[in-house]
């Protein structure tokens, strides 16, 4: 079994509060969620309206797929998300 995860460091330039932030937030983990199958998380930063450390793990017996699914992903978050995707982290166990 692989699993991979994906730390996402985001700024939100346009946010204005924390609804703002978590509305945007929502559409990416529903978008991930049903066409990666894979889990999201918003890990720190909760209480800050511009700035986000999301988390991505999908889990596979094939490591080229966990690895796929996680450059998709960070692709989709860098075109999708109305703010700026500042820094990434990939581990795949």
């Amino acid at each position: 079994m692989i699993i991979g995860v994906l730390l996402l460091e985001v700024h939100f330039p346009g946010a204005r509060s924390l609804k703002d932030k978590r509305k945007s937030l929502s559409g990416f983990r529903d978008r991930v969620r049903g066409r990666h199958n894979a889990a999201v998380a918003e890990l720190d930063f909760q209480d800050k309206w511009q700035r986000a450390r999301i988390g991505v793990v999908t889990i596979n017996s094939n490591r080229c797929v966990v690895e796929n699914v996680l450059a998709r992903v960070l692709s989709e978050a860098d075109m999708f998300l109305d703010g700026e995707v500042v820094g990434h982290e990939v581990q795949v166990f």
